[in-house]
């Protein structure tokens, strides 16, 4: 059933964001106020020029839901500034943003916010974050299909004799060692006592984390999930030391510009599993084909960003796109590790 309160968290995401994103684009309204409601100062335009609110306040209930729906759907007309760039020509908003140009665009942290409610609602209301039910399906299938297997070896072991017979016999074994992993993994009865990783007994610690995980792994992913919505902003720390490696001898480019270039990149990955998901729905090949997107975005948005050449555009996607899985395997390392305890 599509988790329908996620949608409520996008639409908190929208208001969130307005909230900490500078106005611009509103109408001018009417000035009846002589003095600026919120510091006192007179007003000379149609915003203070003191703090920088509005000269005319509504308060009409007409009024509230039209900011609202701004608030949510356009981010006061920003948006839709920001969203062909960060898609098409990310490099040149990155630079922008970077060089001053704030009014015109939505800030990478407000972008962020929002693209981080509208991801987890979308994969909440499509079930990409409920894979439980599904991997026990797949199990399901896994057994089925290795019955059959057991039925063919069966019925050849039958008929078989000699060193025929033996190979057949060592087959078997292996399939219903594998057919008992699987139905114990599937009935969630699944031994933790002297857990042995690498030949050596793990820590005490660790096996009564697995042996939560393995008890309850619904609650386990029900963590994990809502670890992930509440850290997701970790992702930015993780990934910006990499992304100076890149510049490791670079006076020009500041950590400010890695950041704000992490950012506006980890929101176009965030809108295109956006949008992978819902076409997923449509078209697996398509949603498939979607996943050859982000090596071609970090060149363009290099290359804009940076101003460095083909070939320099080229080596460090490459190794940006590795620095990038590890930056997802420290975040999952985070995730599970505090979704265990």
């Amino acid at each position: 059933m599509p988790d329908f309160s996620a949608i409520a968290d996008t639409i908190t995401g929208g208001l969130l964001g307005r909230s900490v994103e500078p106005k611009a684009g509103e109408g001018d309204g009417h000035t009846h106020e002589a003095n600026c409601l919120n510091c006192g100062t007179p007003l000379t335009g149609p915003y203070c020029h003191q703090c920088g609110q509005h000269a005319h306040v509504h308060r009409t209930l007409r009024a509230f839901f039209h900011d609202f729906l701004h608030g949510v759907l356009h981010f006061e007309g920003k948006i839709w500034r920001t969203l062909p760039k960060l898609a098409w020509k990310p490099g040149e908003l990155t630079r922008s943003y970077i060089d001053g140009k704030r009014a015109t665009f939505v800030s990478p942290i407000a972008l962020f916010l929002f693209f981080v409610f509208l991801t987890f609602a979308v994969m909440s209301f499509t079930g990409s974050l409920n894979p439980t039910e599904k991997a026990r399906e797949s199990i399901a299938s896994e057994l089925k299909q290795d019955e059959k297997k057991l039925s063919i070896l069966q019925e050849q072991r039958a008929k078989a004799t000699g060193p025929v017979a033996t190979e057949l016999d060592k087959q078997i074994a292996e399939l219903k060692s594998e057919m008992n992993a699987l139905q114990a993994i599937k009935d969630k009865n699944l031994p933790v006592e002297n857990l042995d990783i690498g030949g050596d007994v793990a820590p005490g610690w660790i096996v009564d984390a697995i042996g939560k995980a393995k008890e309850n792994p619904e609650l386990v992913i029900y963590k994990i999930k809502t670890n992930a919505y509440k850290f997701s902003w970790a992702l930015i720390p993780i990934s910006v030391p990499f992304v100076w490696l890149l510049f490791p001898f670079s006076r020009r480019f500041k950590l400010y510009d890695h950041t704000v270039f992490v950012t506006y990149s980890l929101c176009f990955m965030m809108m295109l599993l956006v949008t992978a998901s819902l076409i997923g729905l449509v078209s697996g090949t398509l949603e498939s084909i979607a996943w050859l997107v982000p090596p071609i975005h970090m060149y363009r948005q290099l290359r804009g960003t940076y101003s460095v050449g083909r070939f320099g555009a080229v080596w460090r996607t490459l190794a940006l796109t590795i620095f990038a899985f590890i930056a997802i395997s420290l975040f999952t390392t985070l995730l599970v590790g505090l979704g265990a305890f």
